[in-house]
């Protein structure tokens, strides 16, 4: 948790350093790149901290190994599940 508010953070200093650099920038494209920039970063940090106040952030516990791929996943792949019938190449 620390590591995700230390990223946090520093999205936050992007945002305000983008945001003087636009203040500050004379050449109107350079001004509309920083206000991107700043955008760009503001989102990353409104969806960092949603995902951080989320109790069900999707991922596994670090007490529970997180699975190498589905049980569906290996036995379709080897054929074992749908209509499998041959091994024909693939035509190109």
């Amino acid at each position: 948790m620390k590591d995700i508010q230390a990223y946090l953070e520093k999205l936050q200093v992007q945002t305000a350093e983008c945001e003087m650099i636009r203040d500050l920038a004379t050449d109107p494209k350079k001004r509309e790149l920083f206000a991107r920039l700043a955008e760009h970063f503001r989102t990353l940090s409104v969806e960092l901290e949603r995902a951080k106040a989320s109790p069900d952030d999707g991922l596994p516990s670090r007490d529970e190994p997180a699975p190498l791929c589905e049980e569906n996943d290996v036995q379709e792949r080897s054929g074992v599940m749908g209509n499998h019938t041959s091994h024909r190449p693939l035509a190109r």
